[in-house]
């Protein structure tokens, strides 16, 4: 499968990156998690200390709760989505990647997404959505408002790391808030097929 040798390349030529220091500190890359094969797209930030564990995007707190939240919208993290991250080494501490690090990450992200080829992105966070579409500004005022990238559509959403700080899933409150912006993600790709 010529599909599959591309993404296990596109895995092998991330581990042996060395564009940025974060290659340094690095237990291993993480490139990916979920179906390749989906019409949807999750782009995180940058892995942690558990991602940088076991390799995989979204597996501690934030993902568990992530999954949650998809799975409250109709969505399955393992069929529905393929999940990957701006960043592909683990920032010392769990820090913001800096915009070097964002800049030298960006053509494995444009890679994967041109191999991946998905109709819709969500943007997890603000770091996602600096990393793909250059926007800076407060997640706040961005989620839940379609953007586009290359003729998908793009769904900005607060990053679940926020939510666990923020934890009330009240009516108008951020957990809520994100619960509706994947509904609409959900229904957008109901209206494609």
């Amino acid at each position: 499968m010529a599909f599959q040798a591309a993404l296990a390349a596109l895995a092998h030529e991330c581990s042996t990156c060395q564009r940025c220091p974060l290659a340094q500190g690095r237990q291993q890359v993480v490139v990916s998690r979920g179906n390749p094969l989906a019409r949807l797209m999750l782009i995180g930030e940058a892995p942690g200390a558990q991602e940088d564990e076991l390799g995989q995007p979204f597996v501690g707190r934030s993902g568990q709760l992530l999954d949650q939240l998809l799975a409250a919208a109709g969505l399955d993290s393992n069929q529905d989505a393929y999940i990957c991250n701006g960043v592909k080494c683990r920032p010392p501490g769990n820090r913001k990647p800096t915009a070097l690090e964002l800049a030298a990450c960006r053509p494995w992200l444009q890679h994967q997404i041109a191999l991946v080829q998905p109709q819709v992105l969500v943007l997890v966070g603000a770091t996602a959505l600096q990393a793909v579409l250059g926007l800076k500004g407060p997640i706040s005022q961005l989620r839940g408002q379609w953007q586009f990238f290359e003729g998908r559509a793009c769904m900005p959403i607060f990053h679940p790391a926020y939510l666990l700080r923020n934890g009330s899933s009240q009516p108008g409150r951020p957990r809520d808030l994100t619960r509706a912006d994947l509904v609409a993600v959900r229904e957008h790709l109901l209206a494609l097929r």
